[in-house]
């Protein structure tokens, strides 16, 4: 039964992970094209409200837990190291000549699985 609900978490992390890139993807579009806003700024938007999407759902839906202050900060901060993570290994894959797919699949190869693992272990223990 627990490699189900594990299996069934996962599969819930993964499907707010896709809401959440459309989320950022809808609202940097909105504000690029309608709003004038520059990259920067609507990307960081764009961020923040992927960023407070996935907390709430992935907290009331994927980790079946409670809205609460310290697992806020704990998401926030696993967050910035995904994104700071998610720079490096892009970095890497573009400095050693590895394509642009490449670089997006060892994003999400890297990527995704440890920010589910320290979600489950650290930001809903």
């Amino acid at each position: 039964m627990k490699n189900s609900t594990e299996l069934t978490r996962l599969i819930r992390f993964g499907v707010c992970g896709l809401s959440a890139t459309g989320l950022h993807v809808g609202v940097a579009v909105a504000l690029i094209s309608h709003a004038g806003t520059s990259q920067f700024l609507a990307n960081t938007v764009a961020f923040a409200c992927a960023t407070c999407w996935s907390y709430l759902v992935n907290t009331l839906w994927s980790f079946s837990s409670s809205l609460r202050v310290r697992n806020v900060w704990r998401f926030i901060t696993v967050s910035l190291a995904g994104a700071t993570l998610t720079g490096l290994v892009s970095y890497f894959a573009q400095m050693t000549g590895a394509g642009p797919w490449i670089g997006i699949a060892m994003v999400i190869c890297a990527v995704t699985p440890l920010t589910f693992v320290t979600h489950r272990r650290w930001t809903y223990r």
